[in-house]
């Protein structure tokens, strides 16, 4: 089954950002930093703390959070909102994934592949709309 939620990104400020609407909100919040994966050894130590993937449920909202990773892209207003495609089953990502990269802008597309939080991917589509994808973990 697959589900859409929003996405937001933070400039080095998601985990005090999400840990706030956890208090507005209620419910679970996993924080994810990049020095807690593999990942880290591709980035300076100063950006250890910043978070790769957070996730905040309650019975009021379901959304995800991360800081921004990106080496060469700026974060500024309407790149830092995105819409999350969530689901268990690679086949039904893969999908849509494709289907949303016919006229996607190739530079910053990240195929759906293995990360230490489970699959992940993320696009830019032809209308400049951000979309990032999230599964679970493929069993080997």
């Amino acid at each position: 089954m697959l589900r859409i939620s929003p996405f937001l990104l933070f400039d080095g400020n998601c985990a005090d950002a999400m840990e706030f609407y956890q208090t507005c909100f209620g419910g679970s919040l996993s924080l994810t930093r990049l020095g807690d994966t593999p990942m880290k050894n591709g980035f300076p130590a100063e950006k250890h703390d910043r978070i790769t993937n957070a996730y905040l449920k309650s019975n009021a909202i379901e959304f995800s959070a991360t800081d921004w990773l990106h080496p060469t892209r700026m974060p500024k207003q309407g790149n830092t909102t995105a819409i999350y495609v969530t689901g268990d089953q690679l086949a039904d990502l893969r999908d849509i994934f494709d289907r949303l990269s016919n006229g996607a802008d190739k530079e910053f597309q990240v195929d759906l592949k293995e990360m230490p939080f489970g699959l992940y991917g993320r696009l830019t589509d032809r209308y400049g709309v951000e979309w990032f994808f999230r599964g679970e973990a493929v069993a080997t």
